[in-house]
């Protein structure tokens, strides 16, 4: 059981996740960074849009968890390199949605495989059942946070 009186920061749950997201992150961004010169929020917003295509800014921030700047500098870096297309939003006008175009999906086919077989390295070191309770606590901690957020 944790002492309440003493304070460690490596014991501090957010700063856990921090230091694994940092760590995941990194291994993962190696793959992409080095082979194909994207930064992390450019291959976040291009896997979002392979899978949710037809997405404007805004809601790439909130799919994404990037902020405005991040998204709106990928954006344009995609869509220079020709990985990414925007056209009209039929519902409003100031809006617009953005697609992956040819170039930007044969792109993520290659990177998919990669960053996939990563993954998997990092999570083999976990046997089935052990994935199955890390994604069910994971669940639950990100369920009470998302209820302190809400509640304040």
């Amino acid at each position: 059981m944790p002492d309440k009186n003493r304070f460690l920061l490596n014991e501090f749950l957010p700063y856990q996740l921090a230091v694994l997201n940092d760590n995941v992150s990194k291994s993962i961004a190696q793959l992409y960074t080095e082979r194909y010169h994207l930064s992390r929020a450019e291959w976040r917003v291009l896997a979002a849009l392979g899978e949710c295509p037809n997405m404007n800014s805004r809601e790439l921030v909130t799919y994404t968890k990037l902020d405005k700047m991040q998204v709106s500098r990928a954006v344009v870096k995609l869509e220079k390199a020709g990985n990414l297309l925007r056209h009209d939003d039929e519902q409003d006008a100031r809006n617009k949605r953005l697609c992956l175009s040819n170039t930007g999906h044969q792109l993520l086919k290659k990177i998919i495989p990669l960053v996939q077989a990563r993954e998997d390295y990092l999570l083999e070191v976990l046997s089935d059942a052990e994935l199955k309770q890390y994604q069910t606590l994971n669940a639950r901690i990100l369920s009470r946070a998302k209820l302190l957020t809400k509640n304040g």
